[in-house]
């Protein structure tokens, strides 16, 4: 397996398990990515809620989630295509329908299907390509110690999504443990991490994490490649793998705002196929990055 894929298999974990583990009912947030040694900039504005239903049942929920991202991929560098033109702003729509309840000894089941519309909606309308179909299942299992706030859990599933380079389903795994009032680790994806509690309204973080963008261009570009080989691009990704500090503020127990600022670790815009193969790089160079909002927490 080359090492392009398996960096597409982490960030594809990433997305799993920050729609699987999702704590927050809403978030507003801004990111900013320039490009290294380039005229190229990514930004996004997005925006995503949860909206939990109590049934009947103790602790047994029914969940509605949905999301709105406004990616805007500005190449400054020249792109020479055939046919199709310049790159332009890309948007996703998400809605998800959740299941989830408890279980005996502290653990719970969740189940989640949803589908996405994502594309730059050049074209006459929604195509069918601008789709994508996801369904994910996990086991949680939480732990809170007597002597509040020590706390641990662990997640636990398999999630399969399409269209994707990977047709078979992946796994989820987290691992999370508040194991001193001042101090708390995670383990796994979204993120790896350790944080600081300076007081009940400050924090302070250091992680590796993941980000991504994905979009399908209606208006397929055509060019030839160095070996005179024609090739089709048919959606444009963006993937990183980040080492960041982060700072959070609790205006409330569960209202906080937040900023994290490092550098990517791997980073890579390009354009694929539609059998999700690469056929053209635009950028892979490591480079700063931004993102900051507001949430609210469960």
């Amino acid at each position: 397996m080359r090492n392009k894929d398996l960096v597409f298999i982490c960030i594809f974990l990433c997305a799993i398990c920050i729609r699987s583990q999702e704590t927050d009912l809403a978030r507003i947030e801004y990111a900013y990515i320039p490009q290294a040694n380039s005229d190229n900039v990514y930004s996004r504005f997005r925006f995503s809620a949860n909206y939990p239903i109590k049934m009947k049942e103790e602790g047994t929920y029914f969940v509605i989630s949905t999301q709105y991202r406004h990616n805007n991929l500005q190449i400054g560098d020249e792109l020479v295509f055939e046919e199709g033109g310049d790159l332009n702003v890309f948007q996703t729509f998400g809605l998800e329908l959740g299941y989830t309840f408890k279980m005996k000894k502290n653990w719970r089941f969740g189940a989640k299907l949803g589908s996405q519309i994502s594309s730059n909606f050049e074209g006459s309308g929604i195509e069918s390509d601008d789709f994508r179909y996801g369904v994910s299942v996990y086991f949680v299992k939480s732990y809170k110690n007597k002597n509040a706030p020590k706390t641990s859990r662990l997640i636990i599933g398999l999630r399969y999504a399409t269209p994707a380079s990977i047709n078979f389903p992946l796994p989820i795994i987290n691992y999370f443990k508040r194991f001193h009032p001042s101090w708390s680790y995670s383990v796994g994806t979204p993120k790896t991490s350790i944080k600081y509690f300076f007081n009940e309204k400050n924090t302070l973080q250091a992680f590796v994490g993941l980000d991504r963008f994905y979009g399908n261009l209606q208006n397929n570009r055509t060019f030839v490649d160095e070996n005179g080989e024609i090739k089709v691009a048919e959606n444009a990704s963006m993937l990183n793998i980040m080492g960041a500090l982060g700072y959070e503020y609790y205006f409330t127990e569960h209202l906080l705002f937040y900023t994290y600022a490092g550098y990517t670790l791997s980073n890579e815009i390009r354009l694929r196929n539609a059998d999700q193969e690469n056929v053209f790089n635009i950028n892979e160079e490591n480079t700063f990055y931004f993102r900051s909002g507001i949430k609210l927490k469960i």
